[in-house]
């Protein structure tokens, strides 16, 4: 995934609250790890400070690797933070891997998805397949993988 910025602020003060931070941001997604829920190339809406509930896809710091940001399905909430797994079992890069994340390297969550059209979709029926799948809210029961589903 493209690391995503610290959260800019707004030059705007919110009445009583002072300067707002910005809850959205758009990402791009990078590598297979939440095939087939999430593509390589595809571009996420993320919320930032949005509540996490298992099943939801999520944004959050790599425990052990600060500086590098990952998306992820939070599955559990654990002791200690989530238990999150990569909807493509055989990509790892898991909690599998590193354990529970702690509660405060979970960032934002998924709201959206946009899937690019791609150059095999120039045809009529290619824009039309695309038209319909680009643009769908990601949302834990409609895009968790059979593997969650079985547990």
């Amino acid at each position: 995934m493209r690391e995503v910025p610290e959260l800019p602020e707004l030059t705007d003060e919110q009445p009583g609250h002072g300067l707002a931070r910005v809850p959205f941001q758009v990402v791009e997604v990078t590598g297979p790890s939440m095939v087939p829920t999430l593509h390589h190339g595809d571009w996420l809406l993320v919320q930032y400070g949005a509540p996490v509930r298992p099943g939801d896809v999520v944004i959050l710091r790599h425990p052990f690797q600060q500086d590098l940001l990952v998306v992820k399905r939070a599955v559990e909430r654990r002791t200690g933070g989530w238990w999150v797994l990569g909807d493509n079992r055989f990509a790892g890069g898991d909690s599998t891997d590193y354990g529970i994340v702690p509660e405060e390297l979970v960032l934002a969550r998924v709201r959206a998805r946009y899937r690019p059209l791609t150059k095999d979709q120039r045809s009529l029926r290619g824009v039309a397949g695309w038209a319909v799948s680009a643009l769908r809210p990601v949302s834990a029961a409609r895009s968790a993988s059979r593997r969650l589903r079985a547990r």
